[in-house]
Formats: C-alpha cells, structure tokens, sequence
C-alpha cells in the first residue's frame, strides 16, 4: 500500500538524486573551453546509488520517479 508521505528512506533518496541532478547540471553549465571533460565527484554518485539501495528503489525506476513527481511538483 502507498501512503502519500513518503519515508525518511525515500525522501533521503530524493534529495540525493536531485543533489546529483545539481551537480551534473553544474558541471554542464560552466565555461566552455573546448572539450574539457565533464568531471563529476564519485561521492555525490554513490550517495545517490546509496540512498536509493536504502529506500528499497534500487532497479524499481517507475517507482522512484513517481516519488520524484510527488516531491517536485512543479506550480
């Protein structure tokens, strides 16, 4: 059964995708400088890879993207 808050564990893994999200906009967003490579730090990855292993969300995308929905909801 869903409930319509989401738990500690799922709202942990929201809030690290969406700093991984930050981040890889980030990186993206700097200075051109002809062909430098994106340079993301394995922390924030892995801290999303663990948030999501510890919601259970791990592999089960349609269900961490419906939170994701529930929790950015856009105006």
């Amino acid at each position: 059964m869903q409930t319509a808050v989401p738990t500690d564990r799922e709202r942990t893994a929201v809030q690290a995708y969406l700093r991984l999200l930050h981040t890889v906009r980030a990186a993206f967003d700097g200075p051109p400088d002809g062909g430098r490579p994106v340079v993301l730090p394995p922390s924030v990855l892995a801290e999303a890879e663990r948030a999501l292993a510890g919601a259970g969300l791990a592999g089960n995308e349609e269900e961490f993207f419906r939170l994701l929905r529930h929790w950015c909801r856009e105006g």
